[in-house]
């Protein structure tokens, strides 16, 4: 199985708009974090799909390691420093 990657060590701010579809990448490998680009092609990954409830602020989690997926759960925290993005 893949692991995925670190894409980054803090969450992305986001405005989402109520009843809008997000694809969240949940390999990490995206360009374009937090939101897939495709880049996942060849992995055991999919993209998850998340509609917002209500238009409003959310942060989404960028370093994979959340268990709230797609939102942050403040696990980026605990990383350790050398850890590689």
């Amino acid at each position: 199985m893949d692991k995925s990657v670190i894409g980054g060590r803090a969450p992305a701010p986001v405005k989402v708009t109520a009843g809008e579809t997000y694809w969240w990448c949940a390999c990490g490998r995206s360009k374009t974090q937090p939101f897939c680009d495709g880049s996942h092609a060849g992995t055991s990954f999919t993209p998850m799909e998340w509609t917002a409830p209500e238009t409003r602020g959310v942060f989404f989690c960028t370093c994979k390691q959340t268990s709230t997926a797609p939102l942050c759960d403040g696990s980026h925290n605990a990383l350790a420093p050398d850890t590689a993005i």
